[in-house]
């Protein structure tokens, strides 16, 4: 969302042309951001099976459990990633990522884990 206010900002005519691709841009982000932070324990398919999944007492948030995620509102996985799991009633081994991502990273990472369930 930055670069495309950024590219607004610098471009001014012609934005709608430069607004579509722009926004690939922020979906590669927070694919970047989950495959630098979050694949670690929640698995390159979502499924909470990533390798530091192994020892932890309680296995991560499965992503393709499509039931348990449509019971789950975007206020809540904004929460929990942002506060971490401590925080929300859930797994302390759930760290809160507020210092790492801001509203708009945190919003991308929701649209891109919702993308496990289809």
């Amino acid at each position: 969302m930055r670069n495309l206010k950024t590219a607004i900002a610098i471009l001014g005519v012609g934005t709608i042309l430069v607004a579509a691709p722009m926004l690939s841009f922020a979906d590669d982000d927070a694919k970047q951001n989950y495959q630098t932070f979050c694949i670690k324990c929640h698995g390159p398919e979502g499924k909470g099976n990533g390798p530091a999944a192994a020892p932890l007492a309680k296995k991560p948030r499965d992503f393709t459990d499509c039931a348990y995620m449509k019971t789950r509102t975007d206020d809540q996985l904004f929460n929990v990633i942002q506060n971490g799991g401590k925080a929300n009633g859930l797994s302390p081994d759930m760290q809160a990522w507020k210092q790492a991502f801001d509203k708009n990273d945190i919003n991308g990472l929701i649209g891109y884990i919702r993308n496990f369930c289809k």
